[in-house]
Protein backbone atom coordinates (compact mmCIF):
# COMPACT_ATOMS: atom_id res chain seq x y z
CA UNK A 1 0.00 0.00 0.00
CA UNK A 2 1.57 3.54 -0.82
CA UNK A 3 -0.50 6.68 0.29
CA UNK A 4 -0.72 9.36 -2.01
CA UNK A 5 -1.00 12.11 0.33
CA UNK A 6 -1.06 12.73 4.16
CA UNK A 7 -4.68 13.95 4.14
CA UNK A 8 -5.57 10.80 1.61
CA UNK A 9 -4.06 8.66 4.60
CA UNK A 10 -6.15 10.12 7.20
CA UNK A 11 -8.85 9.49 5.12
CA UNK A 12 -8.20 6.30 5.23
CA UNK A 13 -7.34 5.71 8.37
CA UNK A 14 -10.73 6.93 9.33
CA UNK A 15 -12.61 4.02 8.22
CA UNK A 16 -10.90 2.36 10.91
CA UNK A 17 -12.12 4.93 13.36
CA UNK A 18 -15.73 4.93 13.02
CA UNK A 19 -16.79 2.68 16.52
CA UNK A 20 -15.05 6.19 18.32
CA UNK A 21 -17.39 8.71 16.66
CA UNK A 22 -19.94 8.66 19.32
CA UNK A 23 -17.29 8.87 21.86
CA UNK A 24 -17.12 13.09 20.91
CA UNK A 25 -13.60 12.33 20.40
CA UNK A 26 -10.61 15.22 20.80
CA UNK A 27 -8.41 13.71 17.71
CA UNK A 28 -4.76 15.31 19.01
CA UNK A 29 -2.16 15.66 15.63
CA UNK A 30 1.78 15.48 16.09
CA UNK A 31 3.30 18.43 14.72
CA UNK A 32 3.94 18.67 11.65
CA UNK A 33 3.00 15.31 9.80
CA UNK A 34 0.16 14.39 11.84
CA UNK A 35 -1.72 17.43 11.33
CA UNK A 36 -3.19 16.68 7.80
CA UNK A 37 -3.77 13.51 9.10
CA UNK A 38 -5.36 14.29 12.54
CA UNK A 39 -7.51 16.82 10.51
CA UNK A 40 -9.14 14.29 8.27
CA UNK A 41 -9.60 11.80 10.85
CA UNK A 42 -11.49 14.80 13.10
CA UNK A 43 -13.48 15.90 10.07
CA UNK A 44 -14.62 12.28 9.51
CA UNK A 45 -15.65 11.25 13.36
CA UNK A 46 -16.89 14.95 13.68
CA UNK A 47 -14.62 15.34 16.77
CA UNK A 48 -12.40 18.82 17.82
CA UNK A 49 -8.74 18.87 15.97
CA UNK A 50 -5.73 19.60 18.24
CA UNK A 51 -1.99 19.33 18.80
CA UNK A 52 0.00 17.57 20.88
CA UNK A 53 3.26 19.35 20.91
CA UNK A 54 6.43 16.41 21.38
CA UNK A 55 10.23 16.44 19.96
CA UNK A 56 12.07 13.33 18.25
CA UNK A 57 15.52 13.26 20.25
CA UNK A 58 17.28 12.55 17.41
CA UNK A 59 20.75 10.68 16.84
CA UNK A 60 22.35 13.50 15.93
CA UNK A 61 24.44 11.81 12.81
CA UNK A 62 21.12 10.44 11.73
CA UNK A 63 18.51 12.49 13.45
CA UNK A 64 15.11 10.02 12.26
CA UNK A 65 16.80 7.71 14.78
CA UNK A 66 14.80 8.49 17.65
CA UNK A 67 17.12 7.94 20.96
CA UNK A 68 13.90 9.55 22.94
CA UNK A 69 11.27 12.38 22.63
CA UNK A 70 9.98 15.13 24.62
CA UNK A 71 6.44 16.10 25.59
CA UNK A 72 4.66 18.90 27.03
CA UNK A 73 4.26 19.11 30.76
CA UNK A 74 8.19 18.08 31.15
CA UNK A 75 7.27 14.65 29.96
CA UNK A 76 10.42 12.43 28.63
CA UNK A 77 10.65 9.27 27.08
CA UNK A 78 14.18 7.62 26.34
CA UNK A 79 15.27 4.59 23.76
CA UNK A 80 17.50 2.90 25.63
CA UNK A 81 18.61 0.42 23.05
CA UNK A 82 18.88 3.13 20.78
CA UNK A 83 21.44 5.27 23.34
CA UNK A 84 23.05 1.97 23.61
CA UNK A 85 23.72 1.28 20.11
CA UNK A 86 24.47 4.46 18.81
CA UNK A 87 27.13 5.03 22.23
CA UNK A 88 25.43 9.00 23.07
CA UNK A 89 27.44 10.31 25.65
CA UNK A 90 25.05 12.20 28.31
CA UNK A 91 26.48 15.34 27.25
CA UNK A 92 25.53 14.65 23.54
CA UNK A 93 21.85 13.18 25.09
CA UNK A 94 21.67 17.04 27.06
CA UNK A 95 22.92 18.89 23.99
CA UNK A 96 20.00 17.38 21.74
CA UNK A 97 17.39 17.68 25.05
CA UNK A 98 18.26 21.27 25.19
CA UNK A 99 17.91 22.63 21.12
CA UNK A 100 14.56 20.94 21.07
CA UNK A 101 13.02 21.37 24.36
CA UNK A 102 13.28 25.54 22.86
CA UNK A 103 11.55 24.42 19.85
CA UNK A 104 8.84 22.55 21.64
CA UNK A 105 8.70 26.36 23.09
CA UNK A 106 8.83 27.93 20.08
CA UNK A 107 6.41 25.59 18.18
CA UNK A 108 3.77 26.32 21.52
CA UNK A 109 3.48 29.74 20.29
CA UNK A 110 3.28 29.63 16.56
CA UNK A 111 1.22 27.07 16.27
CA UNK A 112 -1.42 27.99 18.78
CA UNK A 113 -0.71 31.64 19.03
CA UNK A 114 -3.51 32.76 21.19
CA UNK A 115 -5.76 29.89 21.30
CA UNK A 116 -5.82 28.27 24.65
CA UNK A 117 -5.19 23.96 24.48
CA UNK A 118 -8.62 22.16 24.28
CA UNK A 119 -8.63 20.60 27.86
CA UNK A 120 -7.71 16.86 27.94
CA UNK A 121 -9.05 15.51 31.17
CA UNK A 122 -12.36 12.87 30.79
CA UNK A 123 -12.07 12.81 27.28
CA UNK A 124 -11.75 10.25 24.84
CA UNK A 125 -8.40 11.34 22.67
CA UNK A 126 -7.28 10.17 19.11
CA UNK A 127 -3.44 10.97 19.17
CA UNK A 128 -2.83 10.86 15.01
CA UNK A 129 0.81 11.18 13.47
CA UNK A 130 1.67 10.36 9.94
CA UNK A 131 3.28 7.42 11.26
CA UNK A 132 5.63 5.75 13.58
CA UNK A 133 9.15 4.01 13.25
CA UNK A 134 10.10 3.73 17.04
CA UNK A 135 7.26 5.01 18.65
CA UNK A 136 8.78 6.98 21.34
CA UNK A 137 7.01 10.31 19.95
CA UNK A 138 3.73 8.86 20.26
CA UNK A 139 4.52 6.94 23.52
CA UNK A 140 5.51 10.45 24.85
CA UNK A 141 2.21 12.18 23.88
CA UNK A 142 0.53 8.87 25.67
CA UNK A 143 1.95 10.02 28.72
CA UNK A 144 1.13 14.16 28.44
CA UNK A 145 -2.59 12.65 27.62
CA UNK A 146 -2.17 10.26 30.77
CA UNK A 147 -0.89 12.84 33.15
CA UNK A 148 -3.85 15.32 32.10
CA UNK A 149 -6.38 12.62 33.15
CA UNK A 150 -7.43 11.55 29.40
CA UNK A 151 -10.71 8.89 29.90
CA UNK A 152 -9.26 6.95 27.16
CA UNK A 153 -6.28 7.20 25.00
CA UNK A 154 -6.88 5.47 21.36
CA UNK A 155 -3.45 6.03 18.94
CA UNK A 156 -3.95 6.12 14.93
CA UNK A 157 -1.71 5.64 12.76
CA UNK A 158 -1.82 5.00 8.61
CA UNK A 159 1.81 2.82 8.90
CA UNK A 160 3.81 1.48 11.54
CA UNK A 161 6.68 -0.69 12.20
CA UNK A 162 5.57 -3.97 14.19
CA UNK A 163 8.01 -2.42 17.12
CA UNK A 164 5.93 0.56 17.43
CA UNK A 165 2.92 -1.03 17.75
CA UNK A 166 3.86 -3.38 20.42
CA UNK A 167 5.44 -0.36 21.96
CA UNK A 168 2.59 1.51 21.88
CA UNK A 169 0.07 -1.20 22.57
CA UNK A 170 1.71 -0.41 26.55
CA UNK A 171 0.95 3.58 26.68
CA UNK A 172 -2.50 3.65 24.83
CA UNK A 173 -5.54 1.80 25.59
CA UNK A 174 -5.84 1.44 21.85
CA UNK A 175 -4.00 1.24 18.94
CA UNK A 176 -4.90 1.80 15.20
CA UNK A 177 -3.32 0.66 12.23
CA UNK A 178 -4.23 -0.37 8.90
CA UNK A 179 -0.40 -0.82 7.78
CA UNK A 180 2.16 -2.25 9.48
CA UNK A 181 4.87 -4.21 6.99
CA UNK A 182 7.12 -6.76 8.29
CA UNK A 183 10.36 -4.12 7.75
CA UNK A 184 9.70 -0.41 7.46
CA UNK A 185 12.66 1.83 6.18
CA UNK A 186 10.96 4.85 6.90
CA UNK A 187 7.54 6.04 6.87
CA UNK A 188 8.38 8.42 4.55
CA UNK A 189 8.35 5.09 1.96
CA UNK A 190 4.35 4.91 2.73
CA UNK A 191 3.60 8.12 0.94
CA UNK A 192 4.15 9.54 -2.55
CA UNK A 193 3.71 13.20 -1.27
CA UNK A 194 5.76 13.28 1.65
CA UNK A 195 6.83 17.25 2.01
CA UNK A 196 7.76 19.06 5.04
CA UNK A 197 5.14 20.87 6.11
CA UNK A 198 5.95 24.23 7.24
CA UNK A 199 3.86 26.21 10.50
CA UNK A 200 1.76 27.97 8.52
CA UNK A 201 0.40 24.97 7.05
CA UNK A 202 -0.15 23.25 10.05
CA UNK A 203 -1.83 26.67 11.97
CA UNK A 204 -4.01 26.90 8.49
CA UNK A 205 -5.50 23.38 9.16
CA UNK A 206 -6.18 24.07 12.70
CA UNK A 207 -7.86 27.31 12.09
CA UNK A 208 -10.48 25.80 9.47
Amino acid sequence: MLYETRAKAGRALAESLGHLRDADPLVLGLPRGGVPVAAEVAHELGGELDVILVRKLGVPWQPELAMGALGEGGIRVLNDDVLAQTGMSPLGLATVESRERRELERRARVLRGDRGRIPLRDRTVVIVDDGMATGATAAVACRVARAERAARIVVAVPVSSEEAVARLEKEADEVICPLVPRWLGGVGGAYRDFHQLTDQEVTDLLET
